[in-house]
């Protein structure tokens, strides 16, 4: 058994691709800071070493990725292994209900959660997230309104917020 990865070149930036026993468990910044960390991460909890290959799934992913970024779908249907301790697949459980179109911030989801005095560790899984743009861990921003933090950074992330026309009152040309 193996993680089967493939690099895909989206319009706004690279990302890498894996399956894992018929499940997505990555579509992340193939060049983010910390994608060494979340590669290991992922081959010890699958205990499954990543190659390079080809699945039908990585296809299925890239179709719905392609269909996303052109305007044409707002809803991935996709089966998703997440691969972290249970409060990481609460947290990334929660950023699945943050529909598309719409922001969140880092203390509503926190609070809906139920424990409003996590918000460091939410947001320590939410940057855990290794799969981008379906787990739209993108649509948090700060309480002020304001861009923060993002693997695939911020100009990625603004991206997707346009592409979703989800981005708040911002001065754009900062």
């Amino acid at each position: 058994m193996a993680i089967i990865t493939q690099v895909w070149q989206s319009p706004i930036g690279s990302l890498t691709i894996g399956v894992f026993m018929d499940a997505l468990c990555l579509c992340d910044w193939t060049y983010r800071r910390m994608r060494k960390t979340v590669d290991q991460r992922l081959q010890q909890f699958l205990n499954a070493p990543m190659i390079e290959g080809k699945h039908p799934l990585i296809d299925q992913t890239i179709t719905q990725l392609q269909e996303y970024f052109n305007g044409d779908r707002i809803k991935f249907e996709l089966p998703l292994l997440l691969c972290g301790s249970p409060f990481q697949k609460s947290v990334w459980n929660g950023l699945l209900k943050v529909p598309y179109g719409t922001t969140s911030t880092y203390s509503e989801l926190t609070n809906s959660l139920g424990d409003p005095k996590a918000i460091r560790a939410v947001a320590s899984a939410n940057g855990a997230n290794s799969i981008a743009i379906i787990i739209p861990c993108h649509r948090i921003i700060g309480v002020q309104g304001d861009l923060v933090g993002y693997a695939g950074g911020l100009q990625a992330k603004k991206q997707l917020l346009l592409i979703e026309e989800a981005l708040p009152q911002l001065d754009l040309f900062t």
